[in-house]
């Protein structure tokens, strides 16, 4: 991954809110990132001063082995899961001026589960 992209996807992360969520798609879009690996792969390597507890996979919940943990921060910002999921409808970050009719296809759109 070159250097452009990585902070591409730093911003990106650095931008979601208190409060919100959003998935390794989201933040994959938003930066131009080709898959939600590269998200997952930039936080591992270098999200230690990232708000990284905000960021889930693509069904609201949390890596396994951060759960307890992403799951008590999440909560001290107000974000509250049922059981181990967020439940994306309530909490997903929607940042300015990409609205679900005009984002790429399926960022906003939450499968009933």
């Amino acid at each position: 991954m070159d250097d452009e992209l990585h902070e591409r996807i730093r911003a990106v992360i650095k931008d979601v809110p208190a409060g919100t969520v959003a998935t390794y798609g989201d933040i994959a879009t938003l930066s131009g990132a080709p898959s939600p690996r590269l998200v997952g792969r930039v936080l591992a390597e270098d999200g230690h001063d990232l708000p990284w507890q905000r960021i889930l996979r693509a069904n609201g919940t949390p890596a396994p082995h951060l759960a307890h943990r992403q799951l008590e921060l999440l909560r001290a910002e107000g974000v509250l899961a049922d059981g181990q999921r967020v439940n994306l409808r309530e909490y997903r970050w929607r940042p300015d001026g990409l609205a679900a009719e005009d984002g790429p296809a399926g960022l906003f759109e939450i499968p009933d589960i």
